[in-house]
């Protein structure tokens, strides 16, 4: 269907400029409508429960390579942060699709799921960030998005992208991360990003986040890594997978969650008043979807237009939107060339 969309933008209650949305059934029958909107009371937990065996499968593969012959544990160990750092930013995207009530249709289990096993393990509180994300997602690029510093600064010199990603493969963006979260949470300092896909030197703009919020999140951050570490130490009698799990958090998850941001939103002809511009979708092969865009989180634009849809029905939006909406959508070809679109010449 091709009815003409609204295209002009409105305001809330606050007088902050909210983006236009579009009007679904002008776009999807009836029956397409309910098909993409329905909420699984399994799909997500699978989804879930399938992160943490690929995280447990790497570890156990390479601890056994290690153990085995030390020299292809030693290679084998940067495709296995790779992997477990993928898996990991799944993590952060399942606990996104729990924020929109879209992970399991009971909500009880979509709250405490999404809390304790997509959350926790990467820092983030639930619900804290489902009110952040929520204000996003009304003011998207505007001066009232929170998240408007992870994409403000674009297009930005090549240096100046290398240094970001010097310094989330060598742990330092965690380590700031991680300090300002401990000192938000037990020294009463400014909150630390609710966003657990935020990295700490982009400084996106943050509401008003209590600080008892940040120590519920630290607390259960510690409490889970706590878990992990009996695991490691229970299972294997060593620290290597534990080890191999804090190194993937420390390094290549801060570099994955940097590129997926860049790609959602920095460089993209947004307007408010077109629900078209908000966002970009980036087409992603085997290693992209392995890393960068688990769980179908390239498909930024068709959630931005449509964020009622759990993300795994997001390639099925993309297909029904192909005949009339592409040409009006912002959709690049990869990752490496939306990088390439972000610096300046």
């Amino acid at each position: 269907m091709s009815a003409p969309l609204p295209a002009t933008a409105n305001r809330d209650g606050r007088g902050a400029a909210a983006v236009a949305r579009v009007r679904p059934l002008d776009m999807f029958s009836r029956e397409d409508w309910a098909a993409i909107t329905r909420v699984s009371a399994w799909r997500g937990g699978w989804l879930v429960l399938h992160a943490w065996l690929v995280v447990a499968a790497t570890i156990a593969a390479t601890v056994s390579l290690s153990n085995a012959l030390w020299p292809l544990g030693l290679i084998a160990t940067p495709i296995a942060l790779a992997i477990i750092g993928g898996r990991q930013l799944g993590l952060a995207i399942l606990m996104h699709d729990a924020a929109h009530g879209l992970l399991l249709k009971n909500r009880g289990w979509n709250n405490r799921i999404g809390e304790w096993l997509c959350a926790a393990p990467v820092g983030t509180d639930l619900n804290a960030y489902r009110a952040y994300h929520l204000a996003h997602h009304r003011h998207t690029q505007t001066d009232a998005d929170p998240d408007l510093g992870l994409s403000a600064a674009f297009p930005v010199s090549r240096a100046s992208l290398h240094r970001k990603f010097v310094r989330d493969l060598t742990g330092q963006t965690f380590v700031k991360q991680r300090w300002a979260q401990l000192r938000a949470a037990f020294a009463g300092d400014t909150p630390a990003p609710a966003d657990a896909t935020a990295t700490a030197d982009d400084k996106p703009a943050l509401p008003d986040t209590a600080n008892v919020f940040i120590r519920q999140a630290t607390l259960r951050f510690l409490f889970v890594h706590g878990a992990l570490l009996g695991l490691s130490l229970a299972l294997t009698g060593g620290l290597w997978p534990f080890v191999l799990w804090l190194a993937a958090l420390a390094t290549t998850f801060p570099l994955f969650l940097r590129i997926r941001n860049i790609a959602e939103h920095a460089c993209t002809p947004t307007d408010s008043g077109n629900p078209f511009s908000h966002a970009r979708t980036t087409r992603a092969g085997l290693i992209a979807r392995a890393t960068v865009a688990p769980y179908w989180v390239n498909f930024h634009s068709e959630h931005h237009l449509l964020m009622g849809v759990p993300c795994h029905c997001l390639p099925a939006v993309h297909a029904l939107l192909a005949a009339n909406y592409h040409a009006k959508m912002t959709i690049a070809p990869s990752y490496r060339a939306v990088l390439a679109s972000v610096v300046r010449p």
